[in-house]
């Protein structure tokens, strides 16, 4: 092989899968001028997502975090580099039905991604299985029924293939 041979790596090579196209026209119309909640905001995924979510001008947006540090961090981050936005950065566990009925009760968000999960499942399938159950699955749970009962009109899961 000669070095003429040898192409760039390009991210999609890495994935595994075919990239995603977004349709960016229907988040536009789903995120631009309306109340947007994200759980989950200081972790990895939905750091990210707030970072995406940030650039189709949301009315507001909502980051609930329980890690202190995870939502520093990130409010640290979106307070430079996104001052136009109208942010609310929210300590809190999904897992707190009277938090999570204030939070969206008080914002009366359009949208919620749910993005706060336990994802490292060798760790967390040994001796944490009652915490990962209660925060992935009774967590996710109370957000669900709370958005259905306030009329949120779209609720999205976000869910890792870990």
């Amino acid at each position: 092989m000669t070095i003429s041979q040898i192409r760039q790596v390009e991210l999609d090579d890495l994935l595994g899968r075919d990239p995603v196209t977004l349709d960016t026209r229907g988040l536009r119309d789903w995120i631009a001028d309306h109340v947007v909640l994200v759980t989950g905001a200081g972790g990895s995924i939905g750091s990210e997502l707030c970072r995406q979510l940030a650039r189709f001008n949301p009315k507001q947006l909502i980051l609930l975090e329980i890690n202190e540090f995870g939502l520093y961090s990130i409010e640290q981050e979106f307070v430079e580099n996104h001052p136009q936005l109208k942010l609310v950065f929210a300590i809190g566990d999904v897992k707190d039905e009277s938090r999570v009925d204030d939070l969206i009760r008080r914002y009366r968000p359009n949208v919620i991604f749910h993005a706060a999960a336990y994802k490292h499942v060798p760790l967390m399938e040994t001796n944490n299985v009652s915490e990962t159950l209660m925060n992935n699955v009774i967590g996710t749970y109370y957000f669900a029924e709370t958005a259905k009962e306030f009329k949120v009109k779209k609720f999205v899961l976000v869910s890792t293939d870990k």
